[in-house]
């Protein structure tokens, strides 16, 4: 009769044993998150923090414009450059985590240093525990560049065209100290993005390149530079943006990809960074229905879409917590972009995506009128009452504060020192943003990373004589005054004669007439073309119809027996679509130049530097960073490689 309970004792052990080996399970896991660590000043914070408190830590909203009365169609939105009592009221009442800059904020540096530093000064009015503000701005540098006043930077592609990652890291460096100086303590960049899709309508030239382990290099390069000059990092866009069609901002794209796939490409830079101490990992708003099964009825049109990665647990805890291992802060996209706005209603992007693992929603509703702040305050409330009765769990609220908080810490940003601005102050914002090592640097970079394609006849470079034209057919006119900028350059190094002319003509369909015109005028025909996406290289369509005029230029220069240089400004694939053009050299980027920019002015070198290549500044030695494939008679890229990508890879 012994042995029965003999038995059942054995099972009450066996059960005992597991039930502590459980428990010292859970409580690693406690002690891992922070939650059972000695007391310090983060758990102190937090311990302290009222639940509306914590869920302010999580937002990110901007104040990019304002307008007191939109109902009201004589009030207008101005641009935000100086605190507004109703940005105060908000910011007093949010208690938020960060801000975020646009170039609407960042006109002129010292007004920029201001309205940053009064931000804070007003957070820290905000209650017993306010902490500092994360003050953010996407400064990438290229294509996506806030600052009115400094320095532009050339962006990702060039940068990876001169072969040289240590500029990335030297950039990324003083693009950070530029930051710095106007108080601005955290930055969206660098693009971890694999451009590896030549029809991608919003990275390009954003990305560093179309192979991952070029991408690795140059991104962990240009994110050590910005590290050292005590920036905060975010990198973008995760799992990866660049295979896709479409834009977020304006559809929602879809990815098939399996994980496999993913991890065999897209994940490969975000893997090596988190191996070197990323800060902050930005989603992508995007689907991938082989990895993400849950759906969503679409508020548009009731069809079932796939979480994008951002309201993923899949992506950000299965993948990017638990097999990735990051240990930072997770940040959204901008949740104003329409791959949400269509298609999920704002309480539940809330909901889904705390307990998918978001740390802090970026813009979650613009914040740029009284009605704005209203739903940004509802906003909050919702996640504050869906916390309250249990839909989120405290649990995953303090897992992100202490996150947001120890990354804080980590940066000096825990507390308040003195808010005042100084002399010093004032003058570093002078000072720093766009001096002349940045500008030397600038040019330095886009001039060893111009890269001429073809160049028969040695075309290149070349030797006007006295009184002879130079005309330069735009087809993004906000460009022409870039010629300008290069004569006038030119001019003061001797190598061009004053008597030559350079003529910027707005090469657009309305303009067809005196663009021919000009073509029997000039001694040189230079077509700068700016290909954004792929519509815009087809002739056949309302965004091409510029495409087919620089067809026209060239086959007019042609039958006048000229010569053609294409300067391709902006994507490099338009080196497929111009195949008659007699020589072509990439820039890899450009920024609107109508006039010619003052002392201050933030401007792109890339297309100056470029034109000053042409008439012989310099030789062209950069290396294709992409490669290039050929277009068929529909104006769609085929399999077929013209131009081999040329910068090395560890895989090679």
């Amino acid at each position: 009769m012994s042995k029965p309970k003999e038995k059942n004792r054995s099972v009450w052990l066996l059960v005992a044993g597991l039930a502590v080996l459980l428990g010292i399970n859970a409580v690693f896991i406690a002690w891992r998150s922070g939650a059972l660590q000695p007391d310090n000043k983060v758990e102190s914070i937090i311990r302290n923090m009222t639940l509306e408190e914590k869920v302010g830590q999580m937002i990110i909203p901007d104040f990019r414009t304002w307008n007191p009365d939109p109902s009201n169609p004589d009030s207008k939105a101005e641009a935000v450059t100086e605190m507004r009592p109703e940005i105060k009221e908000e910011i007093l009442h949010g208690k938020f985590g960060g801000i975020i800059l646009y170039a609407e904020n960042c006109a002129e540096n010292e007004a920029t240093l201001k309205l940053v530093n009064e931000m804070q000064k007003v957070n820290q009015e905000s209650g017993d525990h306010a902490v500092p503000l994360l003050t953010a701005i996407d400064q990438e540098g290229g294509s996506v560049a806030r600052l009115g006043q400094g320095t532009r930077w050339p962006g990702a592609m060039a940068i990876t065209a001169t072969g040289d990652s240590a500029l990335a890291e030297e950039t990324g460096k003083r693009l950070g100290e530029e930051l710095r100086a106007l108080h601005i303590n955290t930055d969206f960049a660098p693009v971890m993005d694999i451009n590896n899709n030549p029809s991608n309508p919003v990275i390009g030239v954003r990305a560093f390149s179309d192979d991952p382990f070029v991408t690795s290099e140059y991104g962990l390069a240009f994110m050590k530079g910005l590290k050292d000059s005590g920036t905060i990092v975010s990198l973008k866009h995760f799992p990866g943006h660049g295979d896709v069609a479409t834009d977020s901002h304006t559809g929602f794209p879809k990815l098939e990809k399996t994980y496999e796939q993913l991890k065999m490409n897209e994940l490969i830079p975000y893997v090596e960074a988190i191996k070197n101490g990323a800060d902050m990992i930005m989603t992508a708003h995007i689907q991938y229905p082989l990895i993400e099964k849950e759906t969503y009825p679409s508020i548009s049109t009731g069809e079932n879409v796939f979480l994008p990665a951002t309201l993923s647990p899949t992506f950000l805890t299965d993948i990017l917590r638990n097999d990735m291992g990051f240990e930072g802060v997770v940040v959204t996209d901008g949740l104003n972009m329409a791959a949400i706005t269509d298609h999920f209603a704002i309480n539940d992007v809330a909901i889904l995506g705390i307990n998918a693992g978001v740390d802090m929603f970026l813009v979650p509703v613009p914040a740029r009128d009284p009605e704005g702040v209203d739903a940004l305050n509802s906003f909050i409330d919702c996640i504050v009452e869906n916390t309250e009765n249990g839909t989120i769990p405290e649990s995953r609220i303090n897992e992100s504060v202490r996150r947001i908080l120890k990354l804080k810490e980590a940066h000096g940003l825990l507390e308040y020192g003195s808010t005042e601005l100084s002399e010093d102050d004032l003058k570093q914002a002078a000072e720093i943003p766009g001096c002349k090592a940045n500008h030397d640097l600038e040019w330095q970079i886009v001039q060893k990373g111009a890269t001429l394609l073809k160049n028969e006849g040695n075309l290149l470079p070349l030797h006007p004589k006295e009184n002879e034209t130079a005309v330069f057919f735009y087809s993004a006119p906000s460009r022409i005054a870039s010629s300008d900028f290069a004569r006038q350059r030119l001019l003061e190094e001797g190598i061009l004669p004053e008597s030559v002319k350079f003529e910027g003509v707005s090469c657009i369909d309305s303009n067809r007439r005196e663009c021919l015109e000009k073509v029997r005028d000039a001694d040189y025909v230079i077509a700068v073309n700016s290909a954004f996406d792929l519509p815009g290289l087809d002739p056949g369509t309302e965004e091409g119809l510029d495409s087919k005029l620089m067809d026209e230029v060239i086959e007019a220069a042609h039958a006048a027996g000229k010569k053609v240089i294409l300067l391709s400004s902006q994507l490099p694939y338009d080196a497929a679509r111009f195949p008659d053009a007699d020589a072509i050299v990439l820039s890899y980027g450009s920024a609107p130049m109508k006039e010619l920019p003052g002392p201050k002015d933030s401007y792109s070198a890339n297309v100056p530097a470029v034109i000053c290549g042409i008439f012989g500044e310099y030789e062209f030695s950069g290396k294709l960073p992409v490669s290039i494939p050929g277009m068929d008679s529909t104006w769609h890229f085929t399999d077929e490689i013209l131009f081999e990508r040329e910068i090395q890879t560890k895989a090679d």
